[in-house]
């Protein structure tokens, strides 16, 4: 049975609201996600979030998605528009804002058999990339995103709102690179970097499966080091001015090539 709230000064609703700050979804293990489009996704993915917040929700779809998360035994409550703003930090708030349990996969629960792609980012600092970048993972059918050192949190209400409902359907791992190589090499995998300094163009490589896509920090790039421990080094033609791309656009042009040549594989074995 759902319950109402109307009051600013709730304590459910300054615990909720704090969800926006990085220190505190640490602590509860929770975040916040937002809009119609992403909670119907997230329930298409089998997750319901621990808590709803809605201002009277009427769409069919919102009301079965209520009716999942009583019939789980999860917490639905109504407020007003002025709550949901409150809580999500918006002027013009969603409908819909859920409370989720974090989706964090650890890297030993990996199965990196499980897909031929595989996107790892190194010291990401901008959710809108890292949003973008769980998209194209979905769009490429990768396993999940690896997140190497110290990225923006991929949990904060920027990066789940970017990320359009991938980050329902794309595992994300946390690690330090000290942790990441010696598990990428206890098994099959092909580590690629996108740098400035190579030599080989994106398209000429046969890239093995699994393939593992090294994106790194939007101003920097990788690290020299980081670099020697890939085993190909790879950059896109840059035929204007721009001596580099954005690092959530190098990703998806590196993924969707990663793609191809695995789908041109499969026609080539199969005709």
């Amino acid at each position: 049975m759902a319950r109402e709230i109307t009051g600013f000064s709730n304590p459910l609703v300054k615990r909720v609201r704090s969800l926006r700050e990085k220190k505190y979804r640490k602590a509860e293990g929770l975040f916040l996600a937002e809009g119609l489009r992403i909670l119907t996704e997230a329930r298409e993915e089998g997750v319901l979030p621990e808590m709803l917040f809605h201002a009277g929700a009427t769409h069919p779809l919102a009301l079965e998605l209520i009716d999942a998360i009583e019939a789980a035994g999860g917490d639905v409550i109504v407020t007003t528009p002025d709550i949901l703003s409150k809580i999500s930090g918006k002027d013009n708030a969603q409908a819909l804002v859920g409370v989720y349990r974090d989706r964090l996969t650890p890297l030993a629960a990996l199965d990196r058999d499980g897909a031929d792609i595989w996107i790892v980012a190194q010291s990401l600092r901008d959710p809108g990339n890292l949003g973008t970048i769980l998209r194209t993972g979905d769009a490429v059918g990768a396993g999940g995103l690896i997140l190497i050192d110290d990225c923006v949190d991929p949990f904060s209400v920027e990066s789940v709102r970017a990320s359009m409902g991938a980050l329902f359907t794309q595992s994300i791992t946390q690690a330090r690179w000290e942790e990441f190589i010696p598990w990428l090499r206890c098994g099959a995998g092909q580590l690629i970097g996108t740098s400035l300094k190579a030599t080989q163009d994106y398209q000429e490589p046969a890239y093995q499966s699994p393939s593992f896509l090294l994106v790194g920090n939007e101003a920097q790039g990788l690290p020299a080091d980081y670099e020697a421990q890939c085993d190909l080094l790879v950059k896109m033609p840059m035929r204007g001015k721009a001596d580099s791309l954005n690092a959530a656009v190098a990703t998806a042009v590196m993924a969707y090539e990663l793609l191809n040549q695995k789908r041109r594989d499969i026609m080539i074995r199969s005709s």
